[in-house]
């Protein structure tokens, strides 16, 4: 065996799949899905073939044409991080280039989470969506779960008729079951009979272009949505509130669309919707071509929120249309995506909206150095990742020191020239996935002698922050870091000073206080801005981080609220973190298990694991 990538079983000698037929029925009281899958090979294949799957049962694996059964076998048991190697042997022939699979998911679907009526937004039906990046796809249904498959496919979703589903993918029609549909009648445990149940609707979906497995995605729930643009509609639950606000706070997004097209290329993927999730979303957004899901807490009332969209849009050149081959050369999605957004940014809200948002991820790559101080090799951009879970070493190393390198690209040859590069870089490869390597060969050939004016190689692999970064520049930044300086002599902002901040002044304020400070100087602070009451999580996470490490206790409620109030891994990294990091915190310490254990069951499955994974270092 070859292998392709350090998380997937996935034989490099091996054909990759190019399209997938799907059939699910989700049977919600049992957090189950019962699927067949149709797999189409880019050649005949004889003899083995690697699949990955984690959590499925594997009922059947079925010549398409003739229904005889294939051979297959499963790993005795589950490696840690990949999951189970699903084998399969094909005809000796050399004959078959398609195959099909019945199969389950388990509650425990590492890709899903499925929300009773009481955790959603209108309390009335249950909810379920995926998030399959990095390495989840796998536990929806099996296949080459590695971003260097690039696949087509097709689904059948079975739901209940209350219900309705969206998917990365363009939406053919909502119409009744039809018997047999999508090899639906061999459906396993009986669902095959519920299929055509007078209860269920199917909806149908096409992606007739080709996407790494990870950006797979769907949710089904009561759904409603609103226009925003000529291409977008953001969804959400169907409940009046979260929605208007949703649609007020994304209203600029058709200009973003626009303004990305000029900096990158054409907006290839017809579509730009939005979907605002229940709060137990564990990141910012997710990138799904066609839908991008977002965490509800981006809607802070002021259209700030939609920076977090420019980076998803960002990625409809950068990491979707052109991916990471693996993990390991993540910073290819992140950093370019970073660089990306920004420029949107700037041409949308302005240069001083866009170096404030460059001046909070220098401070927070700055923290990244001081979290991976024993593990420096994650502190490269091109990481080695063999045996390493990709959601344990996640970080803004790839986002923040990616977009340093490419900012120090431009700097060197100058923005005109730089965007030229990016367009070139961008028709050159979309819809292709590649690595360090293959970028550094394109830069060097399309701009010659660069490896003599910046060292490639200590960028790439390197550790650290290399010596030519930059820290960003203008008058605004330079105020909010000097008052920050100020408040370790004892001096607050007045009133005057701040009247015109916005949630990511405040952020890049708090990023600059010293990690601890005196108890009374977090309760006067508070007292005069109110930071613990913030409606933003980012200056509300920040402020509540520096109560924590400063030992006042007054916070501790709020700092349990928020931690119950929201699942996003960005915010409960930092708060757990500081609750159980230390040998003096016995009190913080129980507090942190205490909220764990009774917010569990509310978070996805990623973030359950990568809060379990810091108490395991701490505790």
């Amino acid at each position: 065996m070859v292998p392709l990538d350090p998380h997937s079983f996935t034989d490099s000698t091996h054909p990759l799949t190019t399209h997938i037929s799907l059939s699910l029925y989700f049977d919600f009281p049992s957090s189950t899905i019962h699927g067949a899958a149709l797999f189409t090979l880019s050649s005949p294949h004889s003899g083995p073939l690697s699949l990955d799957t984690r959590s499925l049962s594997i009922h059947q694996i079925l010549s398409p044409s003739t229904l005889s059964p294939l051979p297959f076998s499963l790993s005795p048991s589950p490696d840690p991080i990949k999951g189970i190697h699903l084998s399969l042997s094909l005809p000796n022939d050399n004959t078959l280039s398609s195959f099909l699979i019945t199969f389950s998911t388990s509650p425990s679907s590492s890709a899903l989470q499925w929300l009773s009526p009481p955790q959603t937004f209108n309390k009335k039906h249950p909810f379920v969506y995926t998030q399959c990046q990095s390495i989840h796809a796998r536990s929806i249904f099996p296949c080459q779960d590695t971003p260097a498959a690039r696949i087509r496919y097709s689904a059948l979703l079975n739901v209940p008729r209350e219900l309705s589903a969206i998917m990365s993918a363009r939406h053919v029609d909502r119409r009744l079951p039809v018997s047999g549909e999508g090899y639906s009648n061999l459906l396993p445990n009986g669902f095959n009979s519920l299929w055509c149940s007078e209860t269920r609707v199917v909806e149908d979906f096409d992606m007739n272009q080709p996407i790494p497995p990870y950006l797979f995605a769907f949710a089904v729930g009561e759904l409603g949505f609103r226009e925003v643009g000529p291409r977008t509609r953001v969804y959400s639950e169907a409940v009046e509130g979260v929605l208007e606000a949703a649609a007020k706070e994304f209203a600029g997004t058709e200009e973003m669309i626009r303004q990305g097209e000029k900096l990158f290329g054409d907006y290839e993927w017809e579509r730009f919707d939005l979907l605002v999730l229940p709060p137990s979303f564990p990141f910012g957004g997710m990138e799904n071509p066609r839908m991008v899901f977002l965490t509800p807490t981006v809607i802070k009332g002021d259209a700030s929120g939609a920076q977090v969209v420019a980076h998803e849009l960002a990625h409809s050149w950068t990491g979707n249309l052109i991916t990471n081959k693996n993990n390991e050369h993540f910073w290819l999605n992140e950093g370019f995506t970073t660089y990306a957004e920004r420029r949107i940014v700037e041409a949308v809200q302005g240069e001083d909206r866009a170096v404030l948002n460059i001046g909070i991820g220098w401070r927070g790559l700055n923290e990244e150095m001081e979290r991976f101080k024993d593990n420096l090799e994650f502190t490269k951009l091109k990481t080695n990742q063999e045996g390493v879970d990709p959601d344990d070493v996640y970080s803004e190393v790839p986002y923040e020191k990616g977009f340093q390198f490419l900012w120090r690209i431009e700097r060197q040859i100058g923005r005109p020239a730089f965007d030229e590069f990016i367009k070139k870089y961008i028709v050159t490869f979309k819809f292709k996935s590649i690595d360090t390597e293959t970028f550094l060969d394109f830069l060097k050939a399309n701009i010659p002698g660069i490896e003599k004016e910046i060292d490639l190689v200590l960028w790439t692999e390197g550790t650290g922050i290399p010596p030519d970064a930059y820290e960003p520049i203008s008058n605004l930044y330079t105020k909010i870091v000097s008052l920050a300086n100020e408040f370790k002599l004892g001096r607050m902002p007045r009133e005057d000073e701040v009247a015109d901040w916005h949630g990511q002044e405040w952020e890049l304020y708090l990023e600059n206080l010293p990690k601890v400070v005196e108890a009374s100087q977090v309760l006067a602070l508070d007292a005069r801005y109110r930071l613990s009451e913030s409606k933003d999580y980012e200056v509300k996470v920040a402020f509540l981080q520096l109560a924590i490490l400063s030992k006042c206790k007054n916070f501790y409620g709020e700092v349990e609220n928020t931690l119950k109030e929201v699942g996003r891994m960005k915010y409960l990294r930092p708060l757990y973190t500081a609750l159980v990091q230390g040998t003096e915190n016995e009190e913080e310490k129980i507090l942190a298990k205490r909220v764990f254990a009774e917010a569990r069951e509310c978070y996805h499955p990623i973030a359950q694991g990568v809060v379990e994974s810091i108490f395991a270092k701490h505790l």
